[in-house]
């Protein structure tokens, strides 16, 4: 029951994406990105990851400024870690300013860099 409601609220979030996140779907959707395979608003156990490659157990989330210090998004990140996949996590504003340096970022840590 609790899956479904997440799944719901994922696809929810997909439809009302913030400016950051549409910017960085427009890098990330279609292997546009080193050919990698992004998925939005993914359920990943209790949670909703931003983006996730799995084939590469890279997570990626972009973050304004009611993130600031949240203990939630550090158990989030343990148990993204646990799970076998790294977390990247990008302030808005750094993904609308600078979206080459974010790209750049992102490759790197596919590579396992």
């Amino acid at each position: 029951m609790a899956e479904e409601r997440l799944r719901k609220f994922a696809k929810t979030m997909r439809h009302d994406p913030t400016d950051a996140e549409y910017s960085l779907w427009q890098l990330l959707r279609a292997r546009r990105l080193a050919g990698l395979k992004f998925k939005r608003q993914e359920p990943l156990g209790a949670y909703i990851c931003d983006f996730v490659c799995h084939e590469r157990r890279l997570i990626v989330e972009a973050d304004g400024s009611h993130h600031t210090g949240l203990r939630r998004d550090a158990e989030r990140d343990r148990y993204f870690e646990l799970k076998g996949y790294r977390t990247l996590r990008f302030w808005n504003e750094d993904i609308q300013e600078n979206i080459d340096g974010v790209a750049e970022q992102i490759i790197q840590a596919a590579a396992g860099r």
